[in-house]
């Protein structure tokens, strides 16, 4: 049996390998379970147990012969397979690159960043809230119980009785002020979403950016709002006049509309300020006291301002855009073109 052994090792040591697939073959005729190796392993119980001693360490070098020719050979194989790889799919780097069209921040977020850096010099935090929002600081903490008419102006996404999709960021500022265990000083912006069903068009959307302000403290008037606003105007639209008009906001007492001047046309009336000569960009007031009560603040010793507007609608004013829906297309020309202006 030994003698038939050696005959196939050299009978195997002569087949011409030419392929992986001619290899796997003989992989599986000679090593596998029903190979020629295991089939003279099946004829040992015919030998005594000298006889398989011997028998049995010539078989096992056999196979080991037998793996490593087909490895080797596998090998080889793999070195020729990945040369001709490199040989078919070289990449000349010296040659010129594929011009590649980058975009760049969408629009609303660069009025965010430029916003966040102003209001971060002057000393406020940068605080977000859930967007899912309990209907008690969405609406009953900031004066607006049950029953409010101005409830109905926001017409809200209600999810059930307790919960809805937060109108706007002003959840924030309360939970920012019930959180203040010592009820000290509070200076903070609100950057997010907020959500209310309105019909989507040029000028209208259901889900929009909001960036709100609070300052807390002691003896603030409307003058120390003014001076904060004006600071963000000017870093975001140059030398402009600013005028504040009288308005009404229930958390705010007493509340006014914030307008600048028109840099277009400088007060004089032109399409973009719609020939009035002003530009609205928020709203803004004095914190109403039974919103700072609410907060478990004392009236008598604090007081504070808060402030609102669209981010989107700044952007629109800043860059003269006339629809809405550019905002969210994400085309990456309109993104290129307004990457480039700044202001007028």
């Amino acid at each position: 049996m030994k003698e038939k052994l050696e005959e196939k090792l050299k009978e195997f040591e002569n087949i011409k390998i030419d392929s992986i697939k001619k290899l796997d073959d003989l992989k599986v005729e000679y090593l596998g379970k029903k190979g020629v190796m295991n089939e003279f392993a099946s004829k040992m119980k015919e030998l005594s147990v000298e006889e398989k001693k011997e028998f049995g360490k010539v078989l096992n070098e056999t196979k080991g012969k037998i793996n490593d020719i087909l490895e080797e050979t596998k090998t080889k194989f793999n070195e020729e397979e990945l040369n001709r790889k490199l040989e078919n799919e070289k990449i000349d780097v010296t040659l010129p690159s594929t011009k590649i069209n980058p975009g760049s921040v969408n629009i609303v977020e660069k009025i965010i960043e430029e916003l966040e850096s102003i209001y971060i010099s002057l000393g406020f935090d940068v605080v977000e809230g859930p967007e899912v929002e309990k209907d008690l600081y969405n609406f009953e903490l900031l004066n607006l119980p049950v029953g409010h008419p101005a409830r109905d102006e926001q017409d809200s996404f209600y999810i059930d009785s307790e919960y809805l999709l937060r109108t706007h960021t002003s959840p924030v500022q309360i939970r920012t002020m019930l959180n203040n265990k010592e009820k000290d000083y509070v200076r903070i912006i609100c950057p997010g979403k907020a959500y209310r069903r309105d019909t989507d068009d040029a000028q209208h959307s259901h889900n929009f950016t909001q960036m709100e302000g609070l300052l807390v403290g002691k003896n603030v008037s409307l003058a120390h709002l003014k001076g904060t606003l004006d600071m963000m105007s000017e870093k975001l639209f140059g030398n402009v006049n600013t005028r504040f008009r009288p308005s009404g906001y229930p958390f705010t007492e007493p509340s006014v509309e914030y307008d600048i001047e028109c840099f277009k046309c400088h007060g004089k009336g032109c399409p973009l300020c719609k020939n009035i000569g002003w530009i609205t960009v928020g709203g803004a007031g004095m914190v109403h006291p039974n919103v700072l009560k609410n907060c478990d603040y004392d009236t008598k010793v604090w007081n504070g301002f808060a402030f609102g507007f669209g981010i989107e609608r700044i952007a629109m004013i800043k860059y003269g855009i006339d629809d809405l829906r550019v905002f969210y297309t994400n085309d990456l020309r309109v993104l290129k073109e307004f990457n480039k202006r700044e202001v007028i």
